[in-house]
């Protein structure tokens, strides 16, 4: 769980539902202790250098898998358990990995989920609502009162092998992809979550306000966007070169870092915002969605606020997916299976 980049021909494939076995159902004794599993990754930023209690309860089952080849195997192993909890100790990119492998795994039938925000950014914990110092037992505390929200995670596969699909929340290219790497930055310097989102953000509205018209800041990436099952392209302004797009930016979330409202007033399901070719005129509208307000005429700026069950991206360079960049190509990007979250 810590390549650079994250190869589809690396991925484990989600199989047809025959080849799945049922989770094992337990019948909960009054007042006995959900059995839960803890999938812990030790390189998430808030842990390392810290060791995670294993003698907690027998209740809980705890595998540290070495790389993301292990994580179907942990998987299987808690599935015939029959937890009722999985709980998910690190960032974003361990979220992506383990509900990725877990979709052979589970299908349909999953255990009740939840995150402990221990990477650098943890997007899906801020919308979920998770405090930054959330705990194991709070997280079993939360399960027992309930307090669940559902969400459907992006889901990614190429053109050639849509059965092999990546599960995850937050995608960006063009100019968030150089924004994210950017962000790494932010982090060897001390920013992290909310603070590195905002960072991150800020300098790359300065770099496009101050950049020539050439400058990637502006120039973004060439990329084809359609949506829904037709496939109609995206509509464009007049703004810039028709091929390309300054940026691309699309998840399921509801809620984002730093009181970012990139969305307008789309909530629900999957949604993008897609600028063009922005003037630098246009560029002060976005500190009004940073600052979590919706400007007028975003349209006619050439900002493209979509919701839509899926759609394809045919793009030139790299984007980034949860954190990590994947390669040139085209992609099916839809949604994902109904997750129940515990939430605080």
């Amino acid at each position: 769980m810590a390549t650079s980049i994250y190869e589809f021909t690396q991925l484990p494939p989600v199989e047809a539902g025959g080849s799945r076995k049922p989770r094992a159902r337990r019948q909960r004794e009054p007042g006995e202790a959900p059995c839960v599993g803890v999938i812990y990754n030790p390189r998430s930023h808030g842990n390392q250098g810290a060791d995670f209690d294993i003698g907690m309860s027998p209740h809980v089952h705890i595998a540290q898998p070495g790389d993301r080849s292990q994580l179907p195997l942990a998987l299987a192993d808690f599935a015939e358990k029959g937890i009722d909890l999985l709980v998910i100790n690190g960032g974003d990119g361990t979220v992506r990995d383990v509900i990725t492998s877990g979709a052979a795994i589970f299908g349909d039938d999953w255990p009740a989920i939840a995150v402990l925000p221990k990477g650098k950014t943890n997007a899906l914990t801020v919308d979920l609502g998770v405090p930054g110092d959330w705990t194991m037992h709070d997280a079993i505390d939360a399960f027992e009162r309930d307090a669940r929200v559902y969400r459907r995670p992006v889901a990614i596969s190429t053109r050639d092998h849509v059965e092999n699909q990546v599960l995850g929340f937050v995608l960006g290219a063009g100019a968030f992809t150089f924004a994210t790497k950017s962000g790494q930055s932010a982090h060897k310097l001390g920013a992290f979550n909310q603070l590195a989102v905002a960072s991150a953000t800020l300098w790359a509205i300065l770099q496009a306000f101050l950049g020539a018209p050439d400058n990637k800041w502006r120039q973004g990436s060439r990329m084809q966007i359609a949506l829904g099952e037709n496939e109609v392209p995206l509509e464009r302004s007049a703004h810039g070169d028709p091929e390309w797009r300054q940026l691309l930016f699309a998840s399921t979330l509801e809620t984002l870092p730093a009181g970012i409202n990139a969305f307008g007033n789309f909530r629900h399901g999957l949604k993008l915002v897609v600028f063009d070719h922005l003037s630098r005129r246009g560029l002060l509208s976005i500190l009004s969605m940073v600052r979590g307000k919706t400007p007028e005429n975003l349209r006619e700026r050439g900002v493209h606020q979509v919701a839509t069950p899926q759609f394809t991206l045919k793009i030139e360079d790299q984007f980034i997916f949860d954190g990590e960049a994947f390669p040139a190509g085209e992609y099916c990007i839809g949604q994902g299976p109904e997750l129940e979250f515990v939430t605080a």
